[in-house]
């Protein structure tokens, strides 16, 4: 079993700096867990505390059912791929990949089976006897990849190793190694700073801030129901609008206004209980740029939720437009389909999906409504 249990780790460098404060985390057996957030939030420190390359300052991490705070990472059935590959260049493909083997007096035959079947399933048999700088970014990638998997570990951890890549080569290799997680069936950590990494690759996402977990949760749960303003606005790209609101009360319905729009709040999204102590106050609403629709069918389906935007800037991106602009002194970004005529200098109107509406406190940026 190679589940993972982090139990209060803490991370202090020298001079009372604190990276890591009480994180607490179940990683499954066979699960692909992905850590993300910006540079400096914890989460490398986290990986390699995992892998032992960092020690602990406090807490307990279990791999499988063993305590392993204070066992060598060499002894913890993990293995690591490195943002810079860490490859040897004086060695061949087909040697770096044996390296770790050969460590540990594997039997040649036994070592040479594993290096091939690794190098057929990443299709890097042809480049065996290349050394490094021979290949390309991809292709060292790949061999990192291999080195790890000849070892034939319980967890794989991945430190960005996508990050040096260009992007059609990123977005490949994203393909190739949630498929290589299918095939191996183990678990993998991987980090991460890309969003997009993190919301196509992971069967869960831990978004992390200051050393904290703001929210682990599925990748569609992350987008549809954010637990605060951060993961809204760290997750989707382009990201979350936010506009400053006021709640307001008429009858049973409540709405949120700002300017001279009045948005009407779906009643599914609570009454009195929810928003009673809101009236009269400040909120954020958040609202995703593709819930912003200029299309005539919506415009015409929910008159009450129509705002007005002028635009600044029209991105033509294919089959969809990005459109920024403001409303009412609010900075908008608005994701539609190219068919909407709308160019730079134009006043256009938008309807809010208010079902897709988002609705956080303004004080503590916790969700009120999702």
């Amino acid at each position: 079993m190679a589940n993972i249990s982090l139990r209060g780790i803490k991370k202090v460098y020298p001079g009372n700096v604190e990276v890591i404060d009480n994180l607490n985390l179940e990683i499954k057996d066979k699960e692909f867990i992905i850590l993300v957030g910006p540079s400096g939030c914890g989460k490398s420190t986290t990986l390699r505390m995992i892998a032992g390359l960092e020690e602990i300052s406090g807490g307990e991490l279990y791999i499988g059912d063993k305590l392993v705070n204070d066992v060598p990472p060499k002894d913890r059935d993990i293995a690591m791929v490195f943002q810079n590959y860490a490859l040897y260049p004086h060695m061949t493909v087909y040697k770096n990949m044996a390296f770790g083997l050969s460590l540990r007096k594997v039997d040649k035959k036994v070592i040479d089976q594993k290096v091939h079947e690794a190098a057929k399933i990443l299709d890097i048999e042809h480049l065996l006897d290349r050394k490094p700088k021979a290949l390309s970014g991809g292709q060292r990638q790949r061999v990192a990849l291999g080195r790890a998997m000849v070892r034939d570990p319980a967890v794989f951890l991945l430190d960005e190793p996508l990050s040096n890549l260009d992007a059609k080569l990123r977005t490949q290799m994203r393909t190739e190694i949630t498929k290589l997680h299918k095939k191996l069936d183990t678990t993998f950590v991987y980090v991460t700073h890309d969003q997009t990494e993190a919301m196509t690759m992971g069967d869960r996402i831990v978004v992390m801030k200051d050393g904290i977990i703001q929210q682990a949760d599925t990748p569609q749960n992350l987008y549809d129901s954010p637990c605060n303003m951060f993961v809204a606005g760290f997750i989707g790209s382009p990201q979350m609008n936010f506009i400053d609101t006021t709640i307001s009360q008429k009858g049973d319905q409540y709405f949120a206004d700002f300017g001279p729009y009045s948005i009407p709040i779906p009643q599914g999204r609570g009454g009195a209980e929810v928003f009673g102590s809101y009236v009269g106050k400040s909120v954020m609403m958040g609202i995703r740029p593709e819930d912003l629709h200029g299309e005539p069918a919506f415009l015409d389906a929910s008159k009450e939720s129509v705002i007005e935007m002028d635009v600044d800037l029209a991105e033509l991106m294919g089959a969809e437009i990005y459109l920024y602009g403001t409303c009412i002194g609010t900075s908008l970004t608005v994701r539609t389909p190219a068919r909407i005529q709308a160019r730079t200098g134009d006043k256009i109107r938008l309807s809010i999906d208010t079902n897709k509406m988002h609705l956080f406190n303004k004080e503590t940026e916790q969700v009120i409504s999702n």
